[in-house]
Parts: structure tokens; C-alpha cells; sequence
């Protein structure tokens, strides 16, 4: 009995024994075949930084003649216009020149062939920039006059460059065989490479097939569970856009109800006021003509009452036009030349207030069907209500987009002025409202009622102290 369990337990003994044995010779072979995997990656980075050091050396050469060729444009320009505005890219050039050629000279400092190469390089270099200064200097002196000895700066010039290009050309070849030979060394590392990953994965497969079946299972249900919160996320942003939607509509639809309220409240009290006012003046007429003596007091009494029943039949006036429907007479034309008319009735006001103007016009076809008259008056208002929005502000800059979607097309005007607050929005575009201390509060009121008329529709954004943002947006002419 005691001998047969002294069998049994040398068996399990080495059956243990066999399965530690195995378990130790698996994980120095994983342990291994990962220092070398290690040891293979760090080679093949080396290689990679080879690579893209070759890359970096023929765009920087690239770059290097790219640059000396602007100096040899800045010539040519400033020959062709006199104008020396045409120089500034040879003296810019002449700089990054210099710095590019001090970077590559670094970049290359191991290669012998190629250091002896960038010598004659450079020399070529100063060769080609004396060149360009004495044509320059011959050129000034001469009276801006094109002679035989300019002539001869300029071919010289071209020898010159021809030279730089071949020189580029054969450094550059010389670097595209290194990059090849640096591409072969990266092939073979990285099939060394991928036979030592593939006996890993061999290896990690064997001992870790019972953790990849849990794996996979607990991975396609959190899988599922992400697409669940993904499709979720999905509805709730669409529902949140929806929603933001609906309230653009909403403001959109209270805004046009507010005006069309004001256009009515404007008519009905211009019925209701003029009729008395006309029967004013008719009076005063009545009692300045049955006096019989002449009082120049009581003349300039009667001057004071008919200014201000004047003044009071133009305010009427004024709310009518901002308020009511009008003729239109359309045409097919480009927004962005309508915009541009604007601008140019705007011109003297921001070079006045030194006002930087960025245009950024969209190239699709962006034709809308406008009366030109009426709508540049619109544009007009938003840009004189832009621009005195950023009478103190330090670096004014008024930003002016155009886009188009195939249906419709919008213009933005963008200012980084004073901005305003939400009480002021609500009250943007309601007659008389204005924060100006000479304004009539009636520039914006007209120019929503232009838009409205031509079908269109207008949208305001603003902070106080982050400027406004003006977005019109009309139907695209078919």
C-alpha cells in the first residue's frame, strides 16, 4: 500500500513537474520572442528616422530652391512694374535662404559627398543673389531702362539657376537612393518582424484560449451596449437640433408677427395723426393769413408751429417707408457684387475709422432675384451699424462671408465692436429702439423690412464686449 502511494505521488510529481517545466519554457520563449520583438522595433524606428531624416533632406532642398526663385521672381516683377513692392520676396528670400541652407548643412554633417555638394551649392547661391543685386543696382542707375547690360545680368541669372536646379536635382537623386536602400533595410526588419509577432501570438493563443473566449463574449456585449448609448446619443442630438430648430423658427415667425404688429400700429397712427396735423396747418394758415398786422413775433411763433408739424409728418413718413410693403422691382444678380457695391458706399467711412475689412466670398454660383436698389440699402445699414459699433475698439475688424447651399444664399457680416446684451436683441429691430445718441432707431427696422419683402429673413447673434454677427439669407435664383 505505502509503495503504491509512493508511485502515485512520484506521477503527479512529475506530472507537475512536466507542466511547471512547460510553463517556464513558455514564458522565456514569450519572454524572448518579446526582447527580440523589442530589440526589432527599436531598429526599425532607427530605420523609420532614417527615412523621414531622407524625406526632410530633399524637402528642405526643395524648399531651398523654391526660395531663391522667389528672389529671381522679386527681380522680374520689379523690372516689369518699377516698382520696388516687387523686391520685398528677393530680400525675404535672401533670409530663409540662408536658414535653410544652415539646416540641411546640419541635417547632413555624416555625409561627406553631400556636405561637398551643399559647398558648391551655396557658392552658387551667392552667386545668384550678387547676380540679382547688381541687376537691381544696374537698373535703378540706368533710369528704369532695359539695356544690353541688363540683359546680360539676366541670362547670366538664368545659367546661374539652371546650374542650381541641376545641383538640387542630383543631391536630391542622391538622397532618393539612400531613402530606397533605407526603404529595403525597413522591409526586411519589419518581415523579421512579423515572423517573431506571429510565434507570440502562436505562443499567447495556447495559453490564453480560455481568457479569449470570455473575451470576445463580454466584448460583443459591451460592444452592443455602446451602439445602444451611441444610438441613444444619436436620437438626442437630433432631437436637440430639432428643437433648435423649431425655436429659430419660432423667433423667426415672432419676429415677422412683431413687424407685421408694428407695420400696422405704424399705419393706423399715421391715419390717426395726420388727419388733425393736416387740419393744424390748415388753421395756421387760416389765422397767419386774418391777421392784418405784421408781428415778427408772432411770424416766428408760426414758423415754430409749422417745423414741428413738419418734423412730425416726416417721423410719420420715416415709420411708413421702414414698415410698409413695396414694389419691387427684381433682378437676377450676384450677391457678391451686390456686396460689393455696398462697400464701396461704405468705403470712406472705414478708412476713416481705420477699419480692417475681411472678405471671404464663396465661388459657387450665389445669384439671388432682388431689387439691387433696396437690398444694397439693407447691406449698407448693417455695415454703418457695424461700423459705429466699433468706434472704441481697439483693432477694429468688420468680417463679411457669403455661402451658398444650392437653395439658398447668406451673407454675415462680422464685427468684434461693443455687442449687446439680450435686452437689446429683443428689441433689435423695433422702430425708434436705437443705443446711438443721434440715431433715429429706424435703420434696422427698414432693413428687416426689406429682407421680409424680398422673402428672406435675417438673424442676429451678439455678446456684450464679443462684437455681432448680421446673417441675411435669401432664396437662390433658379
Amino acid at each position: 500500500m505505502q509503495r503504491i502511494n509512493l508511485k502515485k505521488l512520484f506521477a503527479a510529481f512529475k506530472t507537475d513537474y512536466r507542466i511547471i517545466t512547460g510553463c517556464i519554457i513558455a514564458f522565456l520563449m514569450l519572454l524572448l520572442s518579446y526582447l527580440l520583438t523589442l530589440l526589432s522595433n527599436r531598429q526599425l524606428i532607427t530605420q523609420i528616422e532614417r527615412v523621414n531624416h531622407t524625406n526632410k533632406v530633399i524637402s528642405d532642398l526643395e524648399a531651398l530652391l523654391s526660395s531663391v526663385k522667389d528672389g529671381e521672381t522679386g527681380l522680374r516683377g520689379f523690372i516689369a512694374s518699377k516698382d520696388t513692392v516687387f523686391l520685398a520676396p528677393f530680400y525675404k528670400s535672401l533670409l530663409h535662404t540662408d536658414r535653410m541652407h544652415k539646416s540641411i548643412a546640419s541635417q547632413t554633417q555624416q555625409n561627406i559627398k553631400l556636405q561637398q555638394s551643399l559647398a558648391t551649392l551655396h557658392r552658387l547661391i551667392e552667386e545668384k543673389y550678387n547676380n540679382i543685386q547688381r541687376a537691381r543696382s544696374h537698373f535703378i542707375k540706368t533710369g528704369y531702362q532695359v539695356d544690353s547690360v541688363l540683359v546680360n545680368y539676366i541670362y547670366a541669372g538664368k545659367n546661374t539657376m539652371d546650374s542650381l536646379r541641376l545641383l538640387v536635382a542630383e543631391m536630391q537623386q542622391q538622397e532618393k537612393t539612400q531613402l530606397y536602400n533605407n526603404v529595403l533595410q525597413v522591409q526586411r526588419k519589419y518581415a523579421a518582424i512579423n515572423s517573431i509577432v506571429i510565434t507570440s501570438l502562436v505562443l499567447a493563443f495556447i495559453f490564453a484560449g480560455f481568457g479569449v473566449v470570455t473575451f470576445f463574449r463580454e466584448t460583443r456585449a459591451r460592444q452592443f451596449a455602446d451602439k445602444k448609448v451611441e444610438e441613444y446619443q444619436q436620437q438626442l442630438q437630433q432631437q436637440i437640433e430639432e428643437l433648435d430648430q423649431a425655436n429659430k423658427e419660432l423667433i423667426e415667425i415672432r419676429r415677422e408677427e412683431k413687424f407685421a404688429s408694428t407695420g400696422r400700429i405704424a399705419r393706423m397712427i399715421a391715419h390717426e395723426v395726420r388727419n388733425p396735423l393736416t387740419n393744424i396747418d390748415l388753421a395756421l394758415a387760416q389765422i397767419k393769413d386774418e391777421l392784418k398786422k405784421e408781428n415778427d413775433d408772432t411770424d416766428f411763433l408760426f414758423d415754430i408751429v409749422k417745423r414741428n408739424s413738419n418734423r412730425i409728418n416726416q417721423l410719420i413718413t420715416e415709420l411708413l417707408n421702414a414698415t410698409r410693403i413695396e414694389d419691387l422691382q427684381l433682378k437676377t444678380t450676384s450677391l457678391n457684387q451686390l456686396l460689393d457695391e455696398a462697400v464701396a458706399q461704405a468705403k470712406d467711412r472705414i478708412e476713416l475709422d481705420n477699419i480692417k475689412l475681411v472678405k471671404n466670398y464663396t465661388r459657387q454660383a450665389c445669384d439671388i432675384q432682388v431689387d439691387e436698389e433696396k437690398i444694397k440699402i439693407a447691406f449698407l445699414n448693417i455695415l454703418i451699424n457695424g461700423i459705429e459699433a466699433m468706434k472704441d475698439t481697439a483693432q477694429p475688424v468688420l468680417h463679411i462671408n457669403t455661402y451658398s447651399n444650392g437653395k439658398q444664399c447668406a451673407v454675415t457680416f462680422t464685427d468684434n465692436g461693443i455687442g449687446m446684451d439680450a435686452v437689446a436683441l429683443s428689441k433689435l429691430f423695433e422702430a425708434y429702439y436705437s443705443t446711438k445718441p443721434n440715431g433715429n432707431g429706424l435703420g434696422l427696422t427698414n432693413t428687416q423690412n426689406i429682407v421680409l419683402n424680398h422673402k428672406g429673413s435675417i438673424a442676429v447673434e451678439s455678446k456684450p464686449g464679443k462684437g455681432s454677427s448680421f446673417t441675411l439669407t435669401f432664396s437662390c435664383s433658379v
